[in-house]
C-alpha cells in the first residue's frame, strides 16, 4: 500500500518538503493542504512588489497548485485548513473553505509547516480598513492597491527590523511620506548599535522620519469613515497617517500542534530532533513554527527565515518519504537587508546578545574598502567580528556597507558551520583580483585583530565602553572625521 504523506501549510517549507518527497518516493500520495489560495510564493520579494521595483505580480509566484499538480503529481487543496490532528488515530481534520464541508484525511506521516503570524498589538484603531500588516499576497494586494490609489500619502511603518526598513525604502521611492517608528533607540535592533548607525543615517539621507524609543499608544480612526487618520505616539506625538503599515514580528502558528499534545520547544517553536521529527516520530515540524539547533550555543531556537525553512522541509520531505536521510545543519540566523544604498546583515551572535545569554564573548570592528582602495569604486565596509575568548571560535558576525557585505558574511557564516576559530579565518584562501577585494580581505583583516586582542598585542575599546576617564587622541584627517565624526 502507498504511503499516504499529509503536508500543512505551503510556501517555503511545505512545498519543499512535497516536492522532496516526490522526487524521493514515487508510489506515495502527497497532499499538500493551503489554507490561503497561494500555495507557493516568494513571500520575501512583497515588498519589492509593492515599491514596483519587482513589475510583475505573477513573479512572485514560485509555483501554482497546477504546476505542482502536473509537474510532481501531488494532490494540492488550497483554500482548506487543516483544524485538528488525531495522533491516535493517524489522522487530521479539514475544513474546505469553498464549500463549508469539514471531514477527515487519514496519513502516514504528517509534515506540518503552519509558518507564522504577524503581530497586532491589542491597541485602538488597529482595525482601520488602512492598517496592514504584510505577510502574503493578500496582504500584498491590499497594500498595493491602497498605495496606488494615494500615491503621495503619509504612510506611517511601526517596526524598523527587516520588514520595516524594506517597506519605507520602496514606499520612499516612489514619493511617500514615511514615518518609521521603534519601540528600541535603534533602527535594526537584531544588530549591535553602532552597526545600525550607518542604516540610520540613510533612512534620514531619503527624507523618512525616525521615531525611535518611542511606541505606538493607540491609532487614531475618523468617526465618520472608519479611516485610520493619525498614530499616537507614547511620547505624545501624533502623526498624521494616510495608512499605517505594522512590522513589528511575528508569532508562530502553533496553536494545531498544541492542541496534539506536541512538544513546544524554549523559544515557543515546535520541538524537533535533526530530521525535523517532533516528539511523535511521524510528525515533523518545517518552518518558522519549528525549532532548530543554534550554532553558536547548541541551544534550540525558532529562527522565522526562508533559508531554514526551504533546507528543513526538504530534509523532512526525504525522511518521511524514506524514513531516512541527511540531518539538519544547525542554523546561524544569516541574514541580510538593503536600505537605499547601504547593507547591513549579521550571522549568529551579536555582542548585545552573547551579554544577554551570559556568554563569555569578545568582539573587534574593523573598517575596510570592500575592494583594493587603488581600484575605482572602492566602498567602505565596516566588519564587526565576535568570538569566543577561551578558544577563538568564531560565535558571530555583523558588516555593514554599500558594497560586499552579503560576500563577507556568506564566508564567515560558511566557517562557522564549521566550528572555525579566529585563526582559521586569518588563513583563509580567498579569491583576489582588484576589482573584487583585497590581498588582504576584510576577513582576513577582521581576524587578524582579533587573533592580536587574543595574544595580548593590543588592547581595545568597545564602542559602548565607558570613556569617562580616558582622553580620547583623534589622529585621523580631517577628511576622515567628516565622514565618520566621532
Amino acid at each position: 500500500q502507498a504511503l499516504t504523506i499529509v503536508i500543512v501549510g505551503g510556501v517555503a517549507g511545505g512545498a519543499s518538503a512535497a516536492t522532496r518527497a516526490r522526487r524521493m518516493n514515487e508510489q506515495a500520495h502527497i497532499i499538500l493542504f493551503e489554507k490561503d489560495a497561494d500555495v507557493s510564493f516568494a513571500n520575501c520579494g512583497l515588498p519589492y512588489y509593492i515599491g514596483g521595483e519587482i513589475e510583475q505580480r505573477g513573479k512572485l509566484t514560485v509555483a501554482t497548485a497546477e504546476l505542482l499538480r502536473n509537474r510532481f503529481r501531488l494532490d494540492v487543496r488550497t483554500r482548506q485548513e487543516v483544524t485538528a490532528i488525531d495522533r491516535a488515530a493517524k489522522s487530521i481534520e479539514v475544513r474546505n473553505h469553498e464549500t463549508g464541508e469539514v471531514y477527515r484525511q487519514n496519513y502516514d506521516k504528517l509534515i506540518l509547516s503552519p509558518g507564522a503570524s504577524p503581530l497586532v498589538p491589542p491597541i485602538a484603531g488597529r482595525d482601520a480598513p488602512n492598517v496592514f500588516t504584510l505577510r502574503n499576497l493578500a496582504d500584498t494586494d491590499r497594500i498595493k492597491a491602497a498605495t496606488d490609489a494615494e500615491p503621495s500619502g503619509r504612510v506611517v511603518m511601526i517596526g524598523a527590523g527587516f520588514i520595516g526598513l524594506e517597506m519605507v525604502e520602496q514606499l520612499a521611492h516612489r514619493g511617500f511620506r514615511t514615518s518609521l517608528v521603534e519601540l528600541q533607540p535603534q533602527v535594526l535592533p537584531l544588530l549591535d548599535a553602532e552597526m545600525a548607525i550607518p542604516v540610520q543615517r540613510a533612512l534620514e539621507q531619503h527624507g523618512v522620519e525616525l521615531h525611535l524609543a518611542d511606541g505606538i499608544e493607540s491609532i487614531q480612526v475618523d468617526a465618520a469613515t472608519g479611516r485610520a487618520t493619525g498614530v499616537q505616539l507614547a511620547s505624545g506625538k501624533l502623526l498624521p497617517a494616510d495608512m499605517v503599515i505594522l512590522g513589528i514580528g511575528v508569532r508562530p502558528n502553533t496553536q494545531l500542534a498544541e492542541a496534539a499534545g506536541l512538544t513546544i520547544g524554549p523559544s515557543r517553536g515546535i520541538a524537533a530532533n535533526r530530521h525535523q521529527q517532533t516528539n511523535d516520530p511521524d510528525v515533523y515540524a518545517v518552518g518558522d513554527a519549528a525549532e532548530y539547533v543554534y550554532g553558536p550555543t547548541g541551544a534550540p531556537l525558532r529562527i522565522a527565515l526562508a533559508g531554514p525553512a526551504n533546507r528543513a522541509g526538504r530534509l523532512a520531505g526525504e525522511h518521511a518519504a524514506t524514513g531516512s536521510g541527511p540531518e539538519m545543519a544547525d542554523v546561524f540566523g544569516t541574514s541580510i537587508v538593503r536600505v537605499f544604498d547601504v547593507a547591513a546583515g549579521m550571522t549568529g551572535l551579536t555582542a548585545a546578545l552573547a551579554k544577554r545569554l551570559g556568554i563569555d564573548a569578545r568582539s573587534v570592528t574593523i573598517l575596510a574598502n570592500h575592494h583594493a582602495g587603488y581600484f575605482p569604486g572602492a566602498k567602505q565596509l565596516t566588519l564587526k567580528l565576535v568570538y569566543d575568548p577561551a578558544n577563538g571560535r568564531v560565535l558571530g558576525a555583523q558588516a555593514v556597507g554599500e558594497e560586499g557585505v552579503d560576500k563577507r558574511l556568506d564566508v564567515i557564516a560558511t566557517a562557522m558551520a564549521f566550528r572555525a576559530t579566529v585563526r582559521d579565518l586569518a588563513g583563509l584562501d580567498l579569491a583576489y583580483a582588484p576589482p573584487f577585494g583585497s590581498a588582504k580581505d576584510p576577513v582576513h583583516m577582521a581576524a587578524f585583530a582579533a587573533c592580536n586582542q587574543m595574544a595580548g598585542v593590543v588592547d581595545f575599546i568597545e564602542a559602548d565602553s565607558d570613556l569617562t576617564n580616558l582622553q580620547v587622541v583623534d589622529v585621523r584627517t580631517p577628511a576622515e572625521v567628516e565622514r565618520l565624526p566621532l
